[in-house]
């Protein structure tokens, strides 16, 4: 990443429960999400006292062309254990259904429900194969809300 601009986290108590909202600046990764086939928003995160570590149902919305534009997303929030060891907190935010480039942009992203906390994964494989049930766990959990 190039320069680091840390996003704010904000506490919402919403009336499903309480959600987080963390706001911060589309930086280029190291593209690991888009090899893996999962492309993702990445946004450095600061370690501000709330654990929000792990991978969570959630929500992105940003403006473009002056429309407010939401999605569903996957969202880990962690130090990507699986490639990593540099200890550097990030958000990666997968869009489902989402298509484009999202670098620079500012995005809101709701923080709904933790689904699972971080693991490390011995491989890439592995490592697909749980994106693929964090998705579909999602996407249920987007059904009922």
């Amino acid at each position: 990443m190039s320069s680091l601009r840390v996003s704010q986290v904000h506490t919402v108590d919403a009336a499903a429960g309480r959600h987080f909202l963390v706001v911060g600046e589309v930086e280029h990764g190291n593209a690991w999400g888009r090899v893996l086939g999962f492309p993702t928003a990445n946004i450095p995160m600061a370690a501000d006292g709330v654990d929000l570590e792990g991978v969570w149902a959630g929500s992105v919305t940003f403006t473009a062309e002056g429309v407010s534009q939401h999605y569903v997303s996957a969202v880990s929030v962690g130090t990507r254990p699986t490639y990593y060891a540099d200890g550097i907190l990030l958000l990666e935010a997968f869009l489902l259904d989402f298509t484009g480039d999202l670098y620079g942009r500012t995005l809101t992203v709701a923080l709904h429900e933790r689904i699972r906390g971080q693991v490390a994964y011995t491989g890439s494989e592995a490592l697909i194969a749980q994106l693929r049930v964090d998705v579909e766990q999602v996407r249920s959990w987007a059904a009922d809300h």
